[in-house]
């Protein structure tokens, strides 16, 4: 490891809290340069207009926290640690005949002038060609050291589409700030992604070796350098332990703020869908090397003004989801349900777990045959909003959670072409087959029980499905066709059970507290 550099580097890091972890030695000569810089950290955004109601959230308010610091330290710069451009429901309207994918978040970040994004896992749920028009349209730079293009010619990295050329991604990217009198200061910032998103067009390199690697280099060029991370809390940790010069990780992923210190490193996520941002208070002093680091959780509520150039671009979009909204729903905005705990929508959980939310989506679709079914399944898949979910929810909200739709297929079913489901479902554990039930349980013994009751292979059962299901792509033989599936009764568009949102809709408003 090439440290020479930091010979003289010595870090205070400050908490939310502000304790100091005093460095072991501090020797200011007066009339120093010294150079402060603001980091603002977003991570894990999918909407761009504020949530619940507008009670949080929101890029253009976002925008007028940046703004407003950057008027009194002009060295501020706006990042984005990774899941940006999926799951939205925006992302799935057409416009022109074309799926967004995440379009309308390039414009947005565009019109905030953001300097550096990293990749999240989420990323690489577009295609190979729809992520490359969105790395092209952006205006502003992307970095990665582990994640690489996998094309005809071979491992590459991906590339952004410049006016005169196609420049790749690199593993890191610097900037240079200055102190009032004209003293610079160069500080390097490297990205590494964790590998959950296996697809054909991506290569993932190892996440701490690649971190290392990346770090080593930059440093040769920096004064500093921080990371900005798509990995878990548990890789940032191992990453910052074999990178113990490293003062400062902005990471993405688990969609709530967390602030950690792991030796000298200061390792901060902030609250998913721009609930909260994170201010960090860079100040180098150029003589002795020595930085200090605030880090501040800035919560992003109705009280915060927005930015004017960039809410008109989110109107933008915004307009074009409430046209199509109001054909499906009337009032996308009527709060329909209060939720005594929040409804957890993460994508891990729904994926390997029983979870209440998926509770919730199964409950309604039994509702939407007036309950006269013996259980419904949904997989895990379906559920796209990947956060959690607090407070009053709205019509909105649940097209947020389901934006692919469907209709709510009623099946008589074998008993045992139903276990035969349940099982493959439970050997998918991970994956979006994985089934969310209502009615179905399994006991001690592994034996799938519906009403508490062992279900008989030879008994016919009728269970809602979402008609997702009964394509054959989660559960290869789960189709019409399989003479396990007695009958198949598919709603019109009109019934309850034509839109399974509508059916989730219809049901909270009986729950309403």
């Amino acid at each position: 490891m090439k440290r020479a550099l930091l010979a003289s580097f010595f870090i205070g890091l400050f908490s939310a809290s502000c304790t100091l972890l005093e460095p072991t030695v501090v020797d200011p000569i007066k009339g120093a340069g010294v150079v402060t810089l603001k980091f603002v950290q977003l991570n894990d955004v999918y909407e761009i207009a504020p949530i619940n109601g507008g009670e949080y959230g929101g890029l253009a308010r976002v925008a007028h926290i940046r703004d407003s610091i950057k008027q009194d330290f002009p060295n501020t710069y706006l990042f984005m640690a990774g899941d940006f451009l999926n799951p939205s429901l925006l992302g799935t309207l057409e416009v022109d005949g074309e799926k967004l994918n995440g379009k309308q978040m390039i414009d947005v970040m565009n019109s905030m002038d953001f300097d550096l994004a990293t990749f999240g896992n989420h990323e690489f749920d577009l295609s190979e060609k729809d992520l490359q028009k969105r790395l092209n349209e952006s205006k502003f730079t992307w970095t990665s050291a582990n994640v690489r293009h996998v094309t005809e010619n071979g491992v590459e990295p991906f590339t952004t589409k410049w006016e005169f050329s196609n420049v790749p991604v690199s593993d890191y990217s610097t900037f240079t700030a200055m102190d009032a009198d004209g003293n610079q200061l160069r500080f390097g910032v490297f990205s590494v992604t964790l590998p959950s998103n296996p697809q054909p067009y991506v290569y993932y390199g190892d996440i701490f070796q690649n971190a290392e690697r990346a770090y080593d280099i930059a440093i040769e060029k920096s004064d500093f350098v921080v990371g900005l991370t798509h990995v878990s809390i548990n890789d940032d940790i191992e990453i910052a332990k074999r990178n113990q010069e490293l003062p400062l990780i902005m990471g993405g992923h688990e969609h709530f703020n967390i602030l950690e210190r792991q030796g000298r490193t200061m390792i901060a996520k902030a609250d998913a869908n721009a609930k909260s941002v994170y201010v960090h208070t860079l100040i180098f002093n150029l003589r002795t090397k020595y930085l200090h680091i605030n880090s501040e959780l800035v919560p992003v509520t109705d009280k915060i003004p927005s930015e004017a150039k960039v809410e008109r671009v989110v109107n933008k979009w915004t307009e074009k989801l409430d046209e199509s909204l109001q054909n499906v729903v009337e009032k996308p905005d009527e709060v329909i349900y209060n939720p005594a705990i929040p409804l957890d929508g993460r994508d891990a959980e729904n994926r390997s777990q029983q979870t209440n939310l998926g509770g919730l989506i199964t409950r309604s679709m039994a509702y939407s045959f007036q309950d006269k079914v013996d259980a419904a399944l949904v997989n895990g898949g379906s559920i796209r909003i990947d956060d959690m979910l607090a407070g009053q929810l709205v019509s909105r909200d649940i097209f947020r959670i389901l934006p692919f739709g469907g209709s709510v297929v009623k099946v008589d079913i074998k008993g045992s072409l139903l276990k035969e489901v349940l099982n493959f479902g439970k050997q998918k554990k991970g994956s979006g087959a994985y089934l969310q039930r209502y009615k179905i349980s399994e006991n001690n013994s592994g034996e799938w029980l519906i009403d508490g009751k062992p279900i008989a292979a030879a008994k016919v059962y009728t269970v809602a499905f979402s008609d997702y299901l009964l394509k054959g792509l989660d559960i290869p033989f789960l189709t019409e066709k399989n003479p396990g599936v007695i009958k198949l009764y598919i709603p019109n568009e009109n019934e309850l059970g034509g839109d399974i949102r509508k059916a989730i809709i219809a049901y909270l408003k009986t729950q309403k507290k």
